[in-house]
């Protein structure tokens, strides 16, 4: 990072508006990235600040690795609860506010005249209808896709993907202000674990429906004719758990299917070590956080392409395989499984484009994007990953 920028950065105070932190149970790669970029700041001498929902078992204020956790509101009410903050100076002095727009902004631009730099991940377009259908989620749709253009038609954004940079343009959001930062891969975490004797695929992430695990039980169900001992290991938690489960037993794929829950860092990683392939049905993805960690212990993926970030996280045919439909998520899945050969390449090829991303290549690109901000300035960027 240029030393304009340390300058820059040193004793500013940094404020993050986000619907989740890391510790919320529904936390995924969204809010390891927010705790990754908040790390890389006060490592540079900022002040920073997380302001997100409250819920059980969290303090209401606390300071963790020298970040301050401010947390209040519902699910819902915390945006409500985070512009009056804001607004009345109960966040103290402000010099920079990142908006995490997880499909829903927290309109900070109404309240401050600080510098606001908005944070997306991906555009919700195909979730609103799923998640929040009728009234709610077409309201929801026409904040993101237009109200929010609108709001912040002057600030600097931040993506995390070439991908979601194209989404934002056909919501009008253009000029020279979208800066990429792309994801880091965490270092891996020995766990002594092993492939598994027989076949397994492995789905990792939150229980929701965008996330689209049913596929991957169709698909772990149809190759079950050539490879009768498959199984889906499904690691993670969400509302939608009850829904899936029933999809499994409507399915009669309850041997097939293993429910890990919400585990712990280290079994995670055994999972990645133990699995012959990892799918990732999502219908939409700004990155694929999952992809990298299961890439760092030489577990390919095989995802949809029309998700977005995947085509970036993953070299197709490299580090893993690109599909369209379920059929071919099915397809692909089959050849990983049956082909040694193919699966040893592209575990190989996984561990080497894992590493080519950084947590703090990301930091230095995400803290220059601040700096900037705090000088009046807007990046637009490609960020260029370390090889």
């Amino acid at each position: 990072m240029p030393t304009t920028d340390a300058r820059v950065l040193a004793g500013r105070h940094v404020v993050f508006l986000s619907w989740r932190d890391q510790g919320n149970p529904e936390g995924g790669g969204a809010e390891r990235y927010l705790e990754k970029m908040a790390a890389g700041l006060v490592a540079r001498g900022c002040r920073v600040t997380i302001f997100s929902a409250a819920y059980a078992g969290a303090a209401p204020t606390e300071v963790i690795a020298g970040v301050r956790y401010v947390r209040r509101g519902s699910k819902l009410s915390v945006y409500l609860q985070g512009l009056r903050l804001l607004a009345t100076g109960r966040l103290g002095h402000v010099d920079v506010v990142v908006d995490v727009q997880n499909g829903m902004p927290f309109l900070s631009r109404l309240v401050t005249r600080r510098p606001v730099i908005v944070l997306v991940h991906h555009v919700h377009r195909e979730q609103w209808p799923v998640v929040y259908p009728g009234l709610t989620g077409r309201v929801g749709w026409w904040i993101e896709r237009r109200l929010a253009p609108y709001l912040y038609r002057r600030c600097q954004y931040v993506v995390v993907s070439r991908a979601t940079r194209d989404e934002l343009r056909e919501l009008g959001v253009r000029g020279p202000r979208v800066a990429v930062v792309h994801n880091g891969t965490d270092p891996v975490v020995a766990t002594g674990a092993r492939e598994s004797a027989h076949p397994t695929v492995c789905v990792v992430g939150r229980l929701v429906p965008h996330k689209q695990v049913e596929h991957a039980v169709d698909a772990v169900l149809a190759l079950r004719e050539q490879l009768p001992d498959l199984r889906l290991r499904i690691v993670g938690s969400g509302w939608w758990e009850a829904e899936l489960r029933r999809f499994v037993q409507e399915r009669g794929a309850g041997d097939a299917v293993v429910f890990e829950g919400h585990v712990s860092e280290v079994r995670k990683q055994e999972v990645y070590e133990e699995s012959w392939v990892m799918a990732l049905p999502s219908v939409k993805e700004g990155w694929g956080l999952v992809v990298g960690e299961a890439a760092a212990h030489g577990t390919p993926t095989v995802a949809y392409s029309g998700a977005g970030g995947t085509r970036e996280s993953i070299r197709h045919g490299i580090s893993g395989l690109l599909v369209e439909t379920p059929e071919e998520l099915t397809a692909a899945l089959g050849r990983v499984l049956h082909d040694l050969e193919l699966r040893r390449a592209l575990a190989e090829g996984a561990r080497v484009h894992s590493v080519r991303f950084s947590w703090g290549h990301a930091q230095s690109a995400f803290a220059h994007v601040v700096a900037s901000a705090l000088r009046g300035e807007l990046v637009d960027s490609q960020d260029a990953v370390e090889e």
